[in-house]
């Protein structure tokens, strides 16, 4: 075994015959800032052609001091403080940096040559999810709270999210991107956003033996893994496809008004809390991400939206309400779905310039 070794809050090791990225930022729930996505990246391709590494692991470290609030969290996001300010005070500019960077890092993951398990042991938000739904196996537990609340701030499902969300059964993924809603580990399960469900007091056997024998890794997984609980999600599966039906934002607020169910009264509640500008882009861009060839395509597309919409009012503006002064009382521009044009989002899924578009590694 390596040493480990500690490069911008994430520790890097090898164990047997497995590489080892632990994220290592306890305090903000292992949400990645640039310096960090840079080290994974470097990790992955120093492991990429080593032959004595056969599988990467990705989790995140216990917090040094044991306390469990600080170890709930498997990778809460990006950094979004860093995105705001750069939207306020740089045109955007070291914005588009960490975007460019850090879908690369995502799309370094989708095409890897050798097998990486991801272990979402707790909060997985943004950009966690983007560093786990590209791996081979995607490892829920009872910890789990999966999410892609970015409409809330006025961004939009992006690190790949368009891909994911896009093939999920029914209409699920229009749900998720539009109202941020939150799956626990059975619920993953269940959407196909994990491959397995291991309780907690699992993992260091999974990830010891799976280190020790990376030929064998679907059957330590299921040897591992336990029945879950009932996913709860399930049971509104048929009223998310029929209501979610329509790419058309206004179509899916009318079926929502006019449903008279808890579930549709609810979930429209919360859509009227989103930015309607983001919410309209993440149903074009679910959409546009299934015409695509390949991931590639989608991480351009999806780098060609946030270089757009980073700068746009709502962003700086939903941070605002929810993280800064914490009063949830965004007031969107446009402030309604018919006030947001298709003009305006054509604007947004523009190609860029050819020196600004977005290129894989």
């Amino acid at each position: 075994m390596s040493v480990p070794n500690s490069t911008y809050d994430v520790l890097k090791c090898t164990k047997a015959h497995a590489g080892v990225i632990s994220l290592n930022r306890p305090k903000a729930l292992h949400a990645l800032t640039l310096d960090m996505v840079h080290a994974m990246t470097a990790a992955l391709l120093e492991w990429r052609d080593d032959p004595a590494v056969s599988v990467v692991l990705i989790d995140h470290a216990a917090a040094p001091d044991g306390d469990p609030k600080l170890s709930r969290g498997f990778c809460a996001g990006g950094d979004i403080a860093f995105l705001r300010n750069s939207a306020l005070n740089d045109g955007g500019a070291s914005g588009r940096k960490f975007f460019h960077d850090e879908y690369q890092l995502n799309h370094l993951l989708m095409t890897y040559g050798k097998p990486v398990v991801a272990f979402m042991d707790g909060i997985t938000m943004g950009g966690g999810v983007g560093i786990s739904g590209p791996a081979t196996y995607r490892v829920a537990t009872e910890n789990t709270k999966l999410a892609m609340p970015e409409t809330g701030i006025g961004l939009f499902p992006d690190v790949g999210g368009g891909w994911f969300l896009s093939r999920l059964r029914g209409r699920l993924g229009q749900y998720l991107a539009l109202t941020g809603a939150r799956l626990d580990g059975a619920e993953c399960l269940w959407a196909g956003l994990a491959t397995h469900y291991v309780p907690s007091a699992n993992l260091a056997e999974a990830k010891a033996r799976i280190a020790a024998d990376p030929d064998n890794i679907p059957a330590i997984l299921r040897e591992l893994s336990a029945v879950p609980p009932e996913p709860t999600i399930a049971a509104h599966g048929a009223d998310i496809e029929r209501l979610f039906a329509s790419n058309r934002y206004e179509d899916i607020l009318a079926a929502l008004q006019a449903d008279g169910s808890d579930f549709a009264a609810e979930t429209l509640k919360t859509l009227h809390t989103k930015s309607p500008q983001t919410c309209k882009v993440a149903l074009r861009q679910l959409a546009t991400s299934l015409t695509l060839p390949d991931f590639a395509a989608n991480m351009a597309m999806e780098y060609r939206i946030g270089a757009r919409v980073l700068v746009l009012p709502d962003f700086a503006e939903g941070v605002r309400a929810v993280i800064v002064d914490k009063d949830h009382a965004p007031k969107w521009s446009p402030a309604t779905a018919e006030g947001v044009t298709d003009e305006l989002l054509d604007q947004i899924f523009a190609p860029l310039g050819a020196q600004e578009e977005w290129k894989p590694l």
